[in-house]
């Protein structure tokens, strides 16, 4: 077989994944194949180089020397194609698919509605968006572009703040008027206080106290909800109360659908909204420099 015949770029991309991923199975889903064809294609990569880079259990994979020495170089090598291909491509117009990952309110009232006019300054791109509040991972889900919120943990993303917006609680004005209208810290034991199910989130809501101190207070509700355009949804139908980002819900308090509460306990906690990505020596391709571009001059909350 000549090298001609071998996608040698191909088998390093694969293998590198798969031990960044930590085994085939994750790498088969990262590139759309099945583990055994990702098996092979390592295997195949091994015996064309006459040596063993991992050695292979049912629960994870451990690299030989051969097989640490040849990440390292694989992953340079990787770089400079992408490099080269950044550099090639620089003059030209942004075009590809972007891949796009974004928290469900974020994706709804912001995103969805700016995406008409970022296709239409570039038309040779595609969007695949995907709207959740779950936290991904950026490599395994094969993300160009992350939408998120809070603190970052991880340190190999890169951060571009869009905004800070205020967490304000919330309620109906159909809600109020059967259940009464919450005017102390006391009173909330009395109203049904909706929240989200996914572990990440805090247990119960932050108030400043009538003494200039802090404190907490455990939820009550009997609905948990996945995300917060979910949340938004009960609360607008009379259900409860709800503590949500003011630029989810800010048109809805200017058209009285929604009424805020407790403001003088309001503690001021803001939540940041960034969109995030995998940083790339400092180069990035096109297609995602445009839409951040786009995304940090269109944002603007309330």
């Amino acid at each position: 077989m000549s090298r001609l015949d071998v996608n040698r770029s191909g088998e390093i991309e694969v293998f590198v994944r798969a031990v960044e991923l930590g085994g085939f199975s994750a790498a088969a889903r990262a590139f759309h194949m099945t583990p055994s064809a990702v098996s092979k294609l390592v295997a195949r990569l091994e015996s064309r180089l006459g040596v063993r880079l991992i050695n292979r259990s049912t629960r994870k994979l451990e690299l030989t020397a051969e097989g640490a020495s040849f990440l390292e170089r694989g992953r340079q090598i990787l770089e400079d194609l992408n490099t080269a291909e950044r550099e090639a491509a620089a003059g030209a117009e942004p075009q590809g698919q972007l891949r796009i990952n974004s928290n469900v309110p974020f994706g709804i009232h912001y995103l969805l509605p700016l995406l008409p006019g970022f296709l239409a300054l570039y038309p040779k791109i595609k969007v695949d968006v995907a709207l959740t509040d779950r936290v991904v991972d950026l490599i395994e889900e094969r993300a160009d572009i992350a939408i998120r919120t809070g603190p970052l943990r991880e340190s190999r993303l890169i951060a571009r703040k869009l905004g800070d917006s205020r967490m304000i609680i919330v309620a109906a004005p159909d809600y109020l008027a059967k259940h009464g209208t919450p005017e102390h810290l006391v009173d909330l034991e009395r109203h049904n206080q909706l929240g989200f199910c996914f572990t990440r989130h805090i247990e119960g809501w932050p108030f400043s106290d009538e003494h200039g101190g802090s404190t907490t207070m455990p939820l009550t509700g009997n609905a948990l909800v996945s995300d917060g355009e979910a949340l938004r949804q009960l609360v607008l139908s009379g259900l409860g109360l709800a503590r949500l980002s003011s630029f989810h819900i800010t048109r809805d308090i200017e058209a009285g659908r929604l009424v805020p509460l407790l403001e003088n306990y309001n503690p001021g906690d803001i939540e940041t909204m960034y969109a995030v990505y995998v940083g790339q020596g400092g180069h990035l391709p096109a297609r995602v420099r445009a839409l951040l571009d786009y995304l940090a001059e269109k944002v603007r909350f309330p």
